[in-house]
């Protein structure tokens, strides 16, 4: 299997930032220094090195679970994964 081209990988980040909900018109097309925020350019390089680099070693991990299947339902991502424990009662348990 080939490398993804700089134009697929993109697609890809643009794609995921719009699912995501994440406008990227809002962001300047030139650097403002007043504000230091990143530029739609900066933005999409620096998500483009980080999808073309990193996530091979994170899409190798796979929650604990009975089967690949059910792995996703087993260990769902968690937004605030310590209040969850605290309603489970799994703090005490460490």
């Amino acid at each position: 299997m080939s490398e993804p081209t700089t134009e697929q990988l993109d697609a890809y980040v643009r794609t995921r930032l719009a699912l995501a909900g994440f406008d990227l018109s809002l962001l300047p097309e030139v650097f403002d220094a007043d504000t230091g925020v990143p530029t739609r350019g900066q933005v999409v390089a620096s998500l483009r090195s980080f999808v073309a680099s990193t996530p091979g070693a994170i899409s190798g991990w796979t929650p604990p679970a009975d089967s690949p299947a059910s792995a996703q339902q087993a260990s769902p991502p968690l937004i605030y994964p310590s209040i969850t424990e605290a309603w489970t009662g799994k703090v005490d348990a460490r």
